[in-house]
């Protein structure tokens, strides 16, 4: 049996590429004597490879070379779906767009590679303004490439999980994605105001 039900999987390489590239804020999973080792980390998704920095004093990056396995997930938009969205009875549920990959990781060595790595992923977040710029001959850039390490993620599973109300009739499907919508907009500054 599978789960998520298959409703609830969506095998389209470029849906689940839209998320990474959207939200490329990665939960990278190595393990490690029976344990998980876990950082969050963005990474740049490039021709079914993902490439991605690591600080040298993070305990993972021992394990992002040597085509160790890693486990990855990304994840887009959610929030609890109440009854009350819907046109029809239903039950609360909670609606969520999450991506796992498989791969193996193999570390980049070359400091000429892990510099224009680093400036290539500044110009991919900073679009599409482009309001920063990392120079090549940043003084801080080269002073600081002896302490991260570059590692590229060559993906050998896809899974999507998009549980969006594909159950439910037309009309409460598209009333759950509006009230996706507007709960992530309203639901961040409420938050922030919380916490920070």
């Amino acid at each position: 049996m599978n789960y998520p039900p298959k409703l609830h999987q969506d095998d389209n390489l470029d849906h689940m590429i839209e998320v990474i590239k959207t939200y490329p804020l990665a939960t990278v999973i190595s393990v490690k004597d029976n344990q998980p080792l876990i950082t969050h980390l963005p990474l740049i998704y490039d021709n079914e490879k993902l490439i991605g920095h690591i600080d040298i004093y993070n305990p993972q990056a021992q394990l992002l070379k040597d085509n160790n396995e890693v486990t990855i997930l990304f994840s887009g938009p959610e929030c609890y779906i109440s009854p009350t969205v819907y046109g029809t009875t239903q039950l609360p549920t909670w609606n969520y767009i999450k991506v796992h990959l498989k791969g193996s990781v193999k570390a980049i060595e070359s400091k000429a590679a892990l510099k224009q790595s680093l400036i290539t992923m500044t110009e991919f977040l900073e679009a599409p303004d482009h309001k920063y710029v990392l120079e090549p001959d940043n003084p801080r850039l080269d002073r600081n490439l002896n302490y991260i390490e570059m590692f590229e993620i060559t993906i050998t599973n896809w899974e999507g999980k998009f549980k969006l109300s594909q159950d439910k009739k037309p009309s409460d499907i598209k009333a759950a994605r509006e009230h996706l919508i507007k709960t992530n907009q309203d639901s961040i500054r409420a938050f922030l105001d919380k916490v920070f």
